[in-house]
């Protein structure tokens, strides 16, 4: 696959593209300078929502087969989007929390276990379909996935989880805080929290909802629109 553009990037959206030039990144080529360096790949994670270590990895095996005469175009002439314009609405970067040094690095870390983390699945998924996928702890006196022998799909455990500081944290970093009306909205900090709107909470009352937020700073993680 021949990398143009940095949309042609697996996994790269419209809606990166701005944070992407906020971080100094219009083009290929900059995008390949920036994977070089590890403290900028793992900014990327953190600041670019839906993208993981391996996307990253992704990336960074894609360009490196961009050439240097294609690198010496993309740098003669450079994205020219800086903002992402959709339906005559001009795109905003979404509000970001305000984490200090240890939280990030544990939102970086939790980011890197996660893409290592295997897929738990339940007991002879394989096998019978209507079992399902969905995790469910082995039982059964002569179950070997519940003995954990070896060559046995793996079982849920403690070691697998993330670190503290980032546990139960939403990935853009904000603490998740259920709303059902206006008067919810009192004592969020936008700072730290945002809100999430119940799934009970018809339009017209979630129009008045988001509507109030964006008036006291505060981030909606599922908007309308």
């Amino acid at each position: 696959m021949s990398v143009k553009t940095l949309t042609d990037l697996p996994g790269l959206k419209e809606d990166h593209l701005a944070q992407l030039a906020e971080m100094g990144i219009n083009s290929v080529a900059d995008m390949k300078k920036a994977l070089g360096d590890e403290a900028t790949a793992k900014e990327l994670i953190k600041t670019l929502s839906g993208v993981g270590p391996k996307t990253v990895d992704k990336w960074k095996t894609e360009l490196e087969n961009v050439g240097e005469v294609e690198k010496v175009k993309k740098e003669t002439k450079p994205a020219e989007v800086v903002v992402v314009e959709k339906d005559d609405d001009v795109y905003t970067v979404k509000l970001k929390p305000e984490l200090d040094d240890e939280t990030e690095d544990a939102m970086a870390k939790r980011a890197l276990i996660s893409g290592r983390r295997p897929a738990f699945k339940r007991q002879e998924w394989f096998r019978y379909s209507k079992l399902g996928e969905k995790w469910r702890r082995p039982k059964g006196i002569h179950s070997k996935m519940k003995r954990k022998l070896k060559r046995r799909p793996p079982v849920v455990l403690i070691g697998y989880r993330g670190p503290v500081l980032a546990r139960n944290l939403h990935p853009s970093g904000f603490e998740e805080k259920l709303v059902f009306n206006v008067d919810d909205l009192d004592g969020v900090d936008p700072k730290r929290q945002a809100v999430r709107i119940g799934g009970a909470v018809g339009t017209k009352k979630r129009i008045v909802i988001e509507d109030r937020a964006e008036e006291l700073g505060i981030r909606v993680l599922n908007r309308m629109v």
